[in-house]
Order: structure tokens, then sequence, then C-alpha cells
């Protein structure tokens, strides 16, 4: 996409120390920063004049839950907030509407407005463990979005031709491929872009998939008028796997409303060349922190005690730093083989003959396998213990008492029969 055209970079040797200390915290762990010159330019007419950078992220409320991957580009803001800008965290209300094509090979259904009214309802309470609420400008594009009317639409839809439209892949490619695009798909990246219009927009944060969303912002801002926005995008953090992108679909994620204990071992549970990336991308550490940690590891030091503080860390910001210490100390008990300190208390009736209960119900009725199938394999895989003793009848009854379940070796769950 063509954007306008930026004026060459400053001296740097000219620049304050303010400004260079923004600008670092700006580059930390970011994919692109388009044009930096324009945004150092913009640092030192907010440094000169006392006013605030509107730094803008929108996300569309798709699902009623976000995932620590969704909050790389929350850290950013926050870290931006601190620095004093005035950040805006905007809700797609209207856009979801439409549904995002960014990335997809085929039409996305559209959200219904009840759907979005459920999902936006948590968004924003998620997000506040991230940022500081007292200073987020929080708004919905429904707010513009629908007055604009379809005149508005038409004379927004003129200040952008379809060749320059299909140069986004994603269009590219289905077209080539003879899969069917529905022209409201055009309108998503208008409307996104529109959203930095009407907010007046410095600078707008995304994924990687939203630079062409981003860059349209920019555009649209230039032909109304205004000084074109910044774009920053940052990496699509890579899940648990280490391998894909974090995704529920790919069951590689942690969700930030997770129990802390789960939390806590998931983090644990990464690779050791993933951690670094995930304390650059997760961890408000400052940077000289982060090399010290690395340069210990890298002259011996063992890299689970940076991972423990990488989990200790991330636990503590979406829980409390006392919930924090409680699931390292779960997670070292597990590890000896030893019972958390808190597991779910939950009481179950005998079985029809009023006598006993097969651990495949037991199982099941317990939440801790979702079928009896699925207890059946897990115990054929060595992955039950009662009690601390593993099981391997899948036949086994337990008479009425108390026992301590477990299944792998994050779930527990003392049980009472009666």
């Amino acid at each position: 996409m063509n954007t306008p055209a930026s004026l060459p970079s400053p001296d740097p040797a000219a620049l304050s120390d303010g400004v260079q200390q923004s600008l670092a915290v700006t580059r930390r762990g970011c994919e692109e920063l388009i044009p930096e010159a324009d945004w150092v330019r913009k640092l030192q007419k907010s440094e000169a004049s006392g006013q605030p950078l509107r730094i803008k992220l929108g996300l569309d409320p798709t699902a009623p839950d976000i995932h620590i991957g969704h909050t790389v580009v929350l850290n950013k803001m926050r870290q931006l907030q601190d620095l004093g800008h005035q950040v805006i965290f905007l809700i797609g209300d209207f856009t979801s509407l439409i549904g995002d094509p960014s990335g997809r090979n085929n039409t996305r259904p559209p959200l219904t407005a009840e759907q979005i009214k459920i999902n936006a309802e948590t968004y924003y309470k998620q997000a506040s463990l991230v940022l500081d609420p007292s200073k987020t400008e929080i708004r919905y594009n429904s707010e513009w979005s629908l007055p604009l009317g379809s005149m508005g639409m038409i004379q927004l839809a003129a200040k952008y031709t379809v060749a320059r439209m299909m140069e986004r892949n994603d269009f590219h490619q289905r077209f080539t491929a003879g899969t069917p695009i529905s022209v409201h798909e055009f309108l998503y990246p208008l409307m996104q872009g529109y959203d930095s219009v009407a907010l007046k927009s410095d600078l707008e944060l995304g994924g990687t998939d939203q630079k062409f969303n981003l860059l349209m912002g920019r555009h649209l801002q230039a032909e109304y008028g205004q000084e074109p926005q910044c774009i920053l995008t940052m990496p699509l953090l890579v899940g648990l796997d280490g391998v894909d992108k974090m995704s529920k679909s790919k069951n590689n994620y942690i969700g930030i409303t997770e129990d802390a204990n789960t939390m806590f071992a998931k983090v644990l549970s990464i690779n050791d060349d993933l951690m670094w990336d995930w304390y650059t991308l997760l961890s408000f550490r400052s940077e000289a922190d982060i090399h010290a940690m690395r340069q210990a590891v890298r002259e011996g030091a063992n890299p689970k005690d940076a991972k423990v503080a990488l989990a200790k860390e991330i636990t503590a910001r979406f829980h409390s730093l006392e919930a924090a210490n409680r699931a390292e100390q779960d997670f070292i008990n597990r590890s000896k083989g030893g019972v958390p300190d808190e597991i779910p208390e939950i009481g179950l009736s005998l079985g029809d003959d009023g006598v006993t209960l097969g651990i495949g119900a037991l199982l099941k009725q317990s939440g801790l396998a979702p079928s009896t199938s699925e207890a059946n394999r897990l115990i054929e895989g060595g992955g039950v213990r009662i009690d601390g003793s593993p099981v391997s009848d899948k036949g086994l009854r337990l008479k009425a008492g108390t026992y301590v379940v477990q299944v792998g070796k994050r779930k527990f769950a003392r049980v009472t029969l009666a």
C-alpha cells in the first residue's frame, strides 16, 4: 500500500534523553515502526508542547476471553501509557458486524449484535489487568460508524481504489484461487482506517497480520487532511508448543482468566529458547535486566530460575503476588510427587449399586475427564493416580470415602463418595 511520504530521520545526536528513552521503549520487541522518522518528530513535538500523543489499539470482540498472546500489544500500550501518553482501547463493536478478513482464505461469518455485546462485556475488564484503567480512554467504533450513514459510507469508499484493495495478500490469493470475496469485506479495512480519522490517532498498534488495515488508517487520515498516524506492529506470540502462534484452536495458549496454578505451570512448560522471546514481549522488566539474566544462563546459571521468575511475573499480573507464590510452592509439591495446598473439593454419589462408583464415571463426574472413554484412555496411558498410587485397572470401583485424585501433572481433586 502506498502511504504518505515521510521526511528524513532526525540526527540521533540531536534527540533529547526523553525522546531517546521513548523511542527505545517503542522499539522494544516491535516488528516494524512505520515511519520511524515521523514517530520521532511526534515525540519531539509532544515533549515540546507537553501534549500527550494519542495511541490507539482496536480489538474486535470475536470471543469472550483473551489469552496472553493478545496481551503483547496491550503490554506495549502500557509501556507507552507509563511514558505519559494517552492510550485508547477501541472495541470494534461495529467492525465485528462486518468480520475481519485478515489472514482468511474464505469469507468470515459476521457476529450477531448479541454475541458482540456479550463478548465486549468482558474485553475491557480483562484488558485492565494490563492497562491502567484510570488513564485509559475506552471507545466503541459504533459511535462514529453508525452516524456515517449510507452517504458517508459511499464517500469513504471513494477514497480508495479496488486495484489497491486487491494488493492485499489475502484478497489477491482468494481472487487468484477463485475463492469468493464478498463486497462487504472491502469495507472492513476502510472502517478500521476511519477509526483513526475519528480518533485523530498519532500511533496505531496491531499484530503483523493487521499491517494492511493499520496503513489504511494512515492513508485515510491524509485524505481527510489530518497528520497521518504512525504504525507499530508487534510479532505474534509463539504458543506453548514452541512452533505455532498462540491460539485456542491449537490448544497452545494460556488464558488470562485461567487459575494461578495452571498459568504458572504452563509458563514453566515452554522451552528455554522461547522463554527469551516471551521475556521481551510479555515482561515489564528492563531490557538490561533481561540481558543480564540471559548472560548468566550462558555462563552456566540454571535457565529454570529465569523461567520461574517469568512465570511468577505473569501469574502475579493476572492474579496477585501471593497467588503466584502459592502457585510456585504447589508446583514444587507436584514435582516432588506431593499434592497442591489448594485443590477442588468434590462430592459425588455412589453408583446404582449404592456401594461403589466406577473410576471412569468418577473422573467424568468430577470434571477430571470430559468423557468415560477419555477417562479410560488416560488410565491406559498411566495418567491417573488415586492417593498417589497409579491406576491401571479401568474396571476399578471405589467404595464410600475420600480420595485425592490426580490426572496428568496439573489436575487434582479431593473427591468424597457417599
